[in-house]
């Protein structure tokens, strides 16, 4: 007597997998289930920016006719450089200084969060081989890219919305509220298209997210040289996606064809990433990563060595871009002098005193710590990804303890930081020399820099508790102490914060120099902070588990 051992009922035979959108529609909600959080956070971003400008710019020129005072700030050939080809502002209202002055940062916020979410889908679920399981089983080769942007035009498509509904409820005309609503999401998914291709160029995520990252800043370059050049912008505005968006000139002239090129582009983009997407295996990229050394460099036996060499390349992007900006700030700095007999009293509380040059040299030193406060979250958060594809375990495996790993990248990115802070604060300085001819600038200048370490440093001890301690919770509470930062630094005199919320922010602890006298305490006291909550997070990696969700 023998056994049955064939099984009773065969497993259907299905064509899913073989058709190139097979499992779409579970894939996009699945997409979507992974950013329930995230993706409303940016979307609603978005709309917290819309809400305090259209609140704010009331509070800065209390009836429209006070806003000619503050037109000049923005017509500045500098000014355009930030902003865009201040159109309309000959006759300003509310609607135009939002369009003129701010609507550009829209464009920005929308590439930016395009950017995150096209690499995150794709390159970075390929590199994990997440996405190869699938793709082994129940999904068509061009299922996962089709899925990221039909979730990204999604995400565009809210944040066009709530920008549309926002402005319309400040009361703006509707023409011009639809069109910087839509000028938003079309600017979102041309860089949706350009991402998906820099996610078939790349073999790893970070260099696809910063290769898009580069063309981002391309673009605003371009724009920035040709709207710097005359009142309106020039040639040069148009060959950037971001002066297409700008040149709609809402509320002023309405235009909607410009956008016909960012539909354009976005269509060639994503047309182009298929393309390419067909010519290459799956987990491959087009450009292979070059071969390594033969040899390794002696500095990366030792983990501070490794650690310097794993953050270099985010030190380079954000240090330079920094710099950049800092220098920039400080050649505005005679373009604000010039303006200050017209400016009024609630744009000089922003500065937080009547001396308007000690004001605004403080605040280009606030407003850089914030940046560089940006930069240490974004170098901390990098870990997790070393944990997640397992270099982590590998490291660890080796005779360097957790906290020689973990220590050894704290240290280099709070040294990196220190020396984004001084380069910053040396080159802003002598920027700010250079145009107004007092030299003693440099040194008020880079004091004013240094003046906020201590800040920098509580965000970086806080990130590091997090990671060691909270790590699912490491992102949201570093972003969220930089966004706080960020709030009470350029908005507390505005909205009028209460003390409360105020004392959140290590930066408000700190004397504005050189508006006020530097105090040692409030600095030894947030250094403190700094060390302790570091170290919280050096003992709560030695406990937890690797890859701790």
């Amino acid at each position: 007597m023998t056994t049955r051992t064939q099984p009773r009922h065969r497993a259907p035979t299905t064509e899913v997998g073989t058709a190139p959108l097979a499992g779409l529609g579970t894939m996009i909600r699945f997409m979507l289930r992974r950013d329930r959080i995230r993706l409303p956070v940016w979307i609603l971003g978005h709309g917290l920016f819309v809400i305090y400008i259209t609140a704010a710019l009331p509070q800065l020129a209390p009836s429209e006719r006070d806003l000619a005072g503050l037109t000049s700030l923005l017509t500045q050939p500098v000014a355009r450089m930030f902003t865009g080809p201040a159109l309309g502002l000959d006759d300003p209202t509310y609607e135009r200084f939002f369009a003129a002055g701010y609507a550009p940062y829209l464009f920005i916020i929308a590439a930016l969060m395009n950017i995150f979410l096209v690499t995150r889908h794709t390159r970075a679920e390929e590199q994990s081989g997440r996405a190869e399981l699938l793709r082994a089983s129940v999904l068509g080769r061009h299922t996962m890219l089709t899925a990221t942007l039909v979730v990204a035009g999604l995400a565009n498509l809210g944040a066009a919305a709530i920008v549309t509904v926002l402005t319309l409820g400040a009361g703006y005309p509707a023409a011009g509220s639809v069109l910087v609503g839509v000028a938003t999401g079309a600017t979102g998914m041309v860089f949706a298209g350009i991402t998906a291709i820099t996610a078939q160029v790349n073999e790893f995520s970070r260099a696809a997210s910063g290769m898009a990252g580069a063309i981002l800043g391309a673009a605003f370059v371009l724009r920035a040289l040709g709207d710097m050049a005359e009142p309106g912008g020039s040639a040069l505005s148009w060959a950037s996606p971001l002066g297409w968006a700008a040149q709609t000139a809402p509320y002023v002239h309405d235009r909607w064809w410009p956008l016909a090129l960012s539909a354009g582009l976005a269509a060639v983009t994503i047309a182009i990433a298929y393309f390419l997407q067909d010519r290459r295996d799956f987990g491959a990229s087009l450009v292979p990563p070059r071969p390594g050394n033969t040899r390794a460099h002696p500095m990366l036996g030792h983990p501070l060595g490794l650690a310097a060499r794993l953050q270099r390349g985010g030190f380079l992007g954000w240090g330079f871009g920094i710099l950049a900006l800092g220098v920039i700030d400080g050649l505005f700095t005679q373009a604000m002098l010039d303006a200050a007999d017209a400016m009024p009293p609630e744009m000089r509380a922003v500065f937080g005193t009547e001396q308007l040059l000690d004001g605004y040299v403080g605040f280009l030193a606030s407003f850089i710590a914030i940046l560089v406060a940006a930069y240490v979250v974004y170098a901390i958060q990098t870990l997790r990804t070393e944990e997640g594809s397992g270099r982590a375990d590998t490291v660890l495996a080796t005779p360097v303890s957790r906290a020689g790993w973990l220590g050894s990248h704290l240290t280099v990115v709070a040294a990196g930081a220190m020396l984004i802070l001084l380069i910053t604060g040396l080159g802003t300085g002598i920027s700010a020399a250079a145009v107004t001819g007092e030299a003693f600038l440099i040194g008020d200048v880079l004091w004013a820099h240094l003046a906020t370490a201590p800040a920098i440093l509580v965000v970086l001890g806080l990130t590091v508790g997090c990671f060691g301690l909270l790590p699912r919770f490491m992102t949201l509470v570093g972003w969220l102490a930089v966004a706080i930062i960020a709030i009470v630094d350029l908005f507390a005199e505005l909205l009028d914060l209460p003390d409360g919320f105020r004392a959140l922010s290590p930066l408000w602890h700190l004397p504005r120099v050189p508006v006020e006298d530097f105090e040692p305490t409030p600095f030894v006291v947030l250094l403190g902070i700094a060390v302790v909550t570091a170290v919280l997070g050096l003992i709560g990696f030695r406990r937890r588990e690797i890859n701790d969700k």
